[in-house]
C-alpha cells in the first residue's frame, strides 16, 4: 500500500508557490486549460475596459449627454474601467496560478484598488437611484434640485468615502492594533488576502447591504409612480409625454443595472459572511468563481446600455464611423428620434 502511495506522489508531486517553509500549495492546471482560462479572462478584461471607455468618451464628447445623470454614469464607468485596467490582470494571474507573485506592497495596493472600485460602483448606483427617484417622482422640481453641481458632489462622495474607508482599513495601524484578536496572519507565503477574516466579512456587509436596501426601496417607489404616470400620459402634450417616456426608460434601464449588480455581488457577499462563521470552508475554486461573477458586473453596464439606450447606439455608430471627425458631431442631438 505504501509503495502505491509513493508511486502516486512521484507522478503528482505537491507543488508550492515558493520554495520556502510555509509556502502556499499551488494548483497546477493542464496547459490547455490554463491557456483557455487566460484567454477567457483576457476577453473579459478587454470587454470591461473598452465598453466602459466608450461610455466615458461618449458622455464627454457629445454635448447633448452633458446631464447630471450621465455624469454619474461617466464616473461609474471610470470605476469599472479602472477595475479592468488595474485590478483584473493581477487577479487573473492569481486565479489561474493560485499564487500571488507580486510581493506584499502590490498585494496591499491591489486589495485597496479592488475594494475602492467595487465600493465606488455601488455608491454611484445608489446616487443614480436617488437621481431617478427625483426625476420620476418630482419632475417639476428635478431641474432645480439635481443640477450638474449636485451631481459632482455625488461623484466626490462616491469616490471619497470608499477611498477613505478602504485606506483606513488597509493602511492604518490602529485597525491592526485595536482589532488584533479578530485578525489572522497570512495563512501561507504566496497568498494575498489581507484582513480576510471574520471581521472583514461582517464589516463589509453593511457597506453592501444598506446602499442596496436604499436602491431597492427607491426603485419600488419609482415603478409605482411610473405606472401611474403611464396611465395619465395621454392627457399630456406630445413634448411632455416624450420627456416623461424618456425618464421612465432611463429609470427602467438603470433599474436593470441595479438588478444585475445584485445578482453578481450577492453570492460573494453572502459567502464571505457565512464562510466566516464556518471557518472558511469554501473551496478555492468556488470562491474564485464568486469573485469573478462580481467582477463580471463591471462589464455588464455598457452591454445593458447598448440594448436599452437609443442615444448610446447612435453615439456608438458615430464613434465607429468617420463622422466622429466632423466639427458638428459633438453637437448632434442624440435624443432625437
Amino acid at each position: 500500500m505504501s509503495v502505491v502511495l509513493n508511486q502516486d506522489a512521484e507522478k503528482h508531486p505537491m507543488t508550492f508557490c515558493y520554495q520556502v517553509n510555509g509556502s502556499c500549495p499551488r494548483t497546477v492546471h493542464p496547459l490547455g486549460i490554463q491557456v483557455a482560462i487566460y484567454l477567457a479572462c483576457a476577453a473579459g478584461v478587454l470587454i470591461t475596459v473598452l465598453g466602459n471607455l466608450f461610455v466615458v468618451f461618449a458622455v464627454s464628447y457629445f454635448k447633448a449627454l452633458h446631464t447630471p445623470t450621465n455624469f454619474l454614469l461617466l464616473s461609474l464607468a471610470l470605476a469599472d474601467m479602472f477595475l479592468g485596467l488595474l485590478v483584473l490582470p493581477l487577479s487573473t494571474v492569481r486565479s489561474v496560478e493560485s499564487c500571488w507573485f507580486f510581493g506584499d506592497f502590490f498585494c496591499r495596493l491591489h486589495t485597496y484598488l479592488d475594494t475602492l472600485f467595487c465600493l465606488t460602483s455601488i455608491f454611484h448606483l445608489c446616487f443614480i437611484s436617488i437621481d431617478r427617484h427625483c426625476a420620476i417622482c418630482e419632475p417639476l422640481l428635478y431641474p432645480s434640485k439635481v443640477t450638474v453641481r449636485v451631481a459632482l458632489r455625488y461623484i466626490l462622495a462616491g469616490w471619497g468615502v470608499p477611498a477613505a474607508y478602504t485606506a483606513f482599513l488597509l493602511y492604518a495601524d490602529v485597525v491592526e492594533r485595536g482589532l488584533g484578536q479578530w485578525l489572522e496572519e497570512m495563512p501561507c507565503v504566496g497568498s494575498c488576502q489581507l484582513l480576510f477574516n471574520k471581521f472583514w466579512g461582517w464589516l463589509n456587509f453593511p457597506m453592501f447591504f444598506f446602499p442596496c436596501l436604499i436602491m431597492i426601496s427607491l426603485y419600488v417607489k419609482i415603478f409605482v409612480v411610473a405606472s401611474r404616470q403611464a396611465q395619465q400620459i395621454n392627457s399630456l402634450s406630445k413634448s411632455l409625454a416624450g420627456a416623461a417616456k424618456r425618464e421612465r426608460k432611463a429609470a427602467k434601464t438603470l433599474g436593470i443595472a441595479v438588478g444585475v449588480y445584485l445578482l453578481c455581488w450577492l453570492p460573494f457577499t453572502i459567502d464571505t459572511m457565512v464562510d466566516s462563521l464556518l471557518n472558511f470552508i469554501t473551496p478555492p475554486l468556488v470562491f474564485d468563481l464568486f469573485i469573478w461573477l462580481a467582477y463580471f458586473n463591471s462589464a455588464c453596464n455598457p452591454i445593458i446600455y447598448v440594448f436599452s439606450y437609443r442615444w448610446f447606439r447612435k453615439a456608438l455608430k458615430l464613434i465607429l464611423s468617420r463622422e466622429i471627425f466632423s466639427l458638428r458631431t459633438p453637437t448632434v442631438d442624440l435624443y432625437q428620434e
